[in-house]
């Protein structure tokens, strides 16, 4: 027995018994999960650094999309995931702060089996139509709406953005149908398509189609307006004073994943995203404002947003369903 705890003793001093170093990981292909769906900005996004990582790594990222379930189905296989440090996911700021506020039993505890890496970028929201509806602005689409009741549906993946929309409907005699939301590929073709002609989505998903005029762009959730669409006014600039939260894409890792490999991880992700060519190409020019924060700076963060988030749903007055 005693020559056992020697060489345990020496097996921990030698940290021949600890995970390996951090220069030394990744040795093995990186799961990512995705709470949204294929084609969406987060999903492109990911499948890009994915690239970059895999030439530094040598190691491939392998993305599972795990959409649905008002994105609790994404956030309940990451808190579930091994916290080897071969899980790693991107999930929207509603699985982590809004989801455990919206619903009794979301299946998983963000705040204790989610652990932060880093927030990746905040996305301009942008509430546009199918153009062929002719709406010009939300006075419009209140009047169409009343004028076709029940018929017009629309999509919103954040719940400050539906609550938004579902204020404006009160206030304005409104009548809007929302329909879930599976991933920014599905709400652009929904609205392509018309058979949900209005979303509200990250303006990164919108920009080819609000170039090329099949979309218009009414307004904005921003503080200011898009670098990209200077048209476009902001809920602000139109006379909204209610709550918004900022909605965000990050990487999160099960609870319990060795610091050092989040710190590794966080570092490669923010090296390659943060490099000028980079950034601008595949974060600017899609309408993603570029954070990269350490984990420590994300904790805090996510901690005030977490109490922020709670706040918007009391004062909407809504109960977990």
């Amino acid at each position: 027995m005693a020559r056992l705890c020697c060489l345990a003793v020496a097996l921990a001093a030698s940290g021949l018994g600890a995970p390996a170093a951090a220069q030394d990981y990744p040795t093995k292909p990186v799961r990512v999960i995705a709470s949204s769906a294929a084609g969406g900005i987060s999903d492109i996004f990911m499948r890009t650094v994915g690239e970059e990582l895999n030439r530094r790594w040598g190691q491939p990222l392998v993305i599972e999309n795990r959409a649905g379930g008002g994105m609790n189905i994404g956030g309940r296989a990451c808190a579930e995931a091994p916290p080897d440090g071969y899980t790693i996911c991107i999930l929207s700021n509603e699985v982590v702060t809004y989801n455990q506020h919206l619903y009794r039993n979301p299946g998983f505890d963000a705040e204790k089996s989610i652990a932060p890496v880093t927030n990746l970028f905040f996305l301009t929201q942008a509430l546009v139509v199918n153009s062929a509806l002719h709406v010009k602005s939300l006075s419009e689409l209140a009047a169409l709406s009343k004028a076709k009741p029940g018929t017009l549906s629309y999509s919103a993946p954040a719940a400050p953005l539906a609550l938004f929309m579902d204020n404006f409907s009160k206030e304005n005699g409104a009548d809007l149908v929302r329909v879930p939301f599976k991933g920014g590929g599905d709400a652009v073709n929904g609205v392509l398509s018309g058979a949900t002609p209005v979303t509200f989505l990250g303006i990164g998903n919108l920009i080819p189609h609000l170039q090329g005029g099949t979309m218009t762009g009414l307004v904005v959730d921003g503080e200011q307006r898009a670098l990209l669409f200077p048209d476009i006014p902001t809920l602000r600039e139109i006379g909204y004073r209610g709550p918004l939260t900022r909605s965000y894409f990050a990487l999160y890792a099960p609870t319990g994943t060795p610091a050092p490999w989040i710190s590794r991880i966080a570092a490669d992700v923010r090296q390659i995203a943060g490099e000028p060519a980079f950034r601008d190409k595949h974060l600017i020019a899609r309408g993603l404002e570029p954070v990269l924060d350490t984990p420590q700076e994300f904790a805090q963060f996510l901690a005030r947003d977490r109490a922020e988030a709670q706040r918007v749903v009391k004062d909407a007055g809504l109960q977990p369903q």
